[in-house]
């Protein structure tokens, strides 16, 4: 096991001591995001109730699964006004 170097202890006391300092790390959704603190690397996501919670690899699998079916839907999405969209220019003229 690699032990921890002393700047890496040294960025967790910091984090211990006042605060972590997150920042979005990905967008899974318009309204679910992954943030990472930028000392310590610490993981957190939002969970179905809008709280912050630890990114355990149930909530990193949740998140992939989650991401794939908002990109699908929102492609649909698209298409669909697409292709309505030429239909109406059809129709018009």
């Amino acid at each position: 096991m690699k032990k921890p170097t002393t700047q890496q202890s040294a960025l967790k006391f910091v984090c211990e001591l006042i605060g972590h300092r997150y920042e979005v790390s990905k967008n899974v959704t318009s309204h679910v995001k992954e943030y990472t603190c930028k000392c310590c690397n610490h993981q957190l996501t939002t969970d179905s109730k809008g709280n912050l919670t630890a990114l355990t690899p149930k909530y990193q699998e949740i998140n992939r699964v989650l991401e794939r079916v908002y990109n699908s839907k929102r492609l649909r999405l698209k298409e669909k006004s697409f292709t309505s969209s030429i239909y109406e220019l059809r129709n018009i003229a």
